[in-house]
């Protein structure tokens, strides 16, 4: 599945529009995880953990958006949008969603 950001895909032509498709995750930080990200807070630096939870939210995302399009009958997904949020009381769940068009491209 051929997936990009742009209204178009150079060198291919689209011949079917399918539709509007979403890829959406809701992930989890866990107490260690907030711990360990919290000491990385405290003493300066990056939080890998985060980091890691943040790359495997997206990726699931787009997973499930290349899927959704492909139930839809769509060989490539083009305009991909990616929204990251913050959501709990506690600001301690991820929510990832990717969004685009759904084609048929020759």
């Amino acid at each position: 599945m051929l997936v990009t950001t742009t209204p178009s895909i150079e060198g291919k032509r689209i011949i079917e529009y399918k539709g509007i498709v979403f890829g959406e995750v809701i992930s989890g930080v866990n107490f260690v995880k907030d711990f360990m990200a919290g000491l990385s807070d405290f003493l300066g630096g990056r939080s890998k953990t985060y980091e890691e939870e943040l790359m495997y939210a997206r990726e699931r995302a787009l997973e499930e958006l290349k899927q959704r399009a492909a139930a839809m009958g769509a060989n490539a997904v083009v305009g991909i949008d990616i929204d990251y949020e913050v959501l709990g009381q506690a600001g301690s769940m991820l929510m990832v969603t990717a969004s685009g068009t759904a084609v048929v491209v020759d």
